[in-house]
């Protein structure tokens, strides 16, 4: 899939660099042709000896270096490639990506470009968790970024956590998911996904068992078909895959103001697993068992995600699929909750304990729509988002 496409690689500063080569090596592997940028501060960790000679490209590095814009001019630069990546993606180079500076030749060449812009984060935790780096990341996300990790472990620092920059292969799935010429191609689709975790007291919460691996498959099958996905997950189990816009919630009333803050698509899929109530009296510290009694909670509603959607009378998506996780009569429920909420399609599955479905690697769903109810064969999550994926590649295109 990536023969004959051209990627403008820039190479940020950071012992993550190192990867960088590799990314490289990996790209012309699968027929893509490279183009390195190198950063002043990313010389001081890889030579543009080294880039040039695995790319079998010049490296450019200066934004006014005369011979390179004879050549090439950057503006040039930044628009001949398919894709532009940045790896590894340093808070700095984050944060003028942001804020729109412009000051060398990567920054010039990343505000100048008409073309998508994929990142892979690499700095230490306390920068990663920093309020200004998630702000910046934030940014960049809804300005169309792609970000691929950053990965948790030991750093180079000696401290861990979240800012390991992804690993190759990682990020390679990014590129192919990004340069997919699919059906879905320049359509926006929202995706929700995983449980959500309600809060009892800091250390307590009421969730359910979703893995969220269903709705991880589904939102990797509609990038592989070109979608734009923003994937909105619970605390999942499976972590979101690469070439979306994941954004991260805790409990339903964070889900929904994430859905409501995406940008109008064309499709969406709730496949996250919402909790139905929350503790209205939640604990700011830990309930403690002294011997007073059981402790009274008092239980609220959650907010409809999917019937808010459905029922938008501006900006609803052409196609809304909710979920019917169901423990008997599966159909009847599933076609009542359709009937209920307003969407266009059901997607309705048993999820009693003896089937093994929730949290297990497999599926057996009935699509339920004004067409009636299409059963489909027990089949791996994986296989039951393809087909998800292409009806609703057919349905909007």
């Amino acid at each position: 899939m990536l023969a004959g496409k051209h990627i403008l690689l820039i190479v940020g500063g950071g012992i993550a660099a190192f990867k960088a080569l590799d990314l490289v090596r990996r790209l012309r592997e699968r027929g893509a042709r490279v183009t390195p940028v190198l950063t002043k501060a990313g010389s001081e960790f890889v030579t543009p000896l080294s880039l040039s000679a695995l790319s079998a490209a010049k490296v450019y590095q200066d934004l006014f270096n005369l011979t390179d814009e004879a050549e090439m001019g950057h503006i040039e630069l930044s628009r001949a490639a398919d894709l532009i990546v940045v790896a590894p993606a340093t808070a700095d180079l984050m944060a003028k990506m942001a804020g729109g500076l412009a000051n060398d030749l990567a920054s010039t060449l990343l505000l100048a470009t008409d073309k998508r812009v994929l990142i892979a984060p690499s700095m230490n935790v306390r920068m990663w968790d920093h309020p200004a780096t998630q702000r910046n990341l934030a940014t960049l996300q809804s300005d169309g970024v792609l970000v691929v990790g950053p990965n948790e472990g030991d750093m180079a620092c000696g401290e861990y956590g979240p800012g390991r920059m992804a690993e190759v292969l990682e990020i390679i799935e990014g590129i192919t998911t990004a340069l997919a010429d699919g059906p879905l191609k320049g359509r926006h689709i929202l995706v929700t996904s995983g449980p959500t975790h309600e809060p009892i007291d800091p250390v307590r919460y009421i969730a359910n068992r979703s893995s969220g691996a269903q709705g991880t498959a589904i939102a990797e099958a509609l990038a592989g078909l070109g979608a734009d996905v923003t994937f909105v997950t619970g605390p999942a189990d499976i972590p979101p895959p690469a070439s979306v816009h994941a954004v991260r919630v805790q409990t339903a009333r964070q889900m929904l103001e994430a859905v409501q803050a995406a940008p109008a698509a064309d499709a969406a899929v709730f496949a996250a697993a919402v909790a139905d109530w929350h503790v209205v009296n939640a604990g700011d510290s830990k309930i403690k068992k002294d011997g007073s009694g059981l402790p009274t909670l008092e239980f609220a509603e959650n907010p409809d995600i999917l019937a808010t959607v459905s029922q938008m009378k501006d900006g609803r998506p052409r196609l809304v699929v909710g979920f019917a996780a169901e423990t008997d009569d599966v159909i009847a429920h599933a076609t009542a909750k359709r009937e209920r909420k307003g969407c266009d399609w059901i997607v309705a599955n048993d999820v009693s304990p003896e089937t093994g479905i929730m949290g297990g690697t497999e599926n057996a769903v009935t699509l339920i729509s004004d067409a009636g109810a299409d059963s489909w064969p027990r089949m791996t999550k994986d296989q039951v988002a393809r087909q998800l994926a292409q009806r609703i590649a057919e349905a909007i295109t």
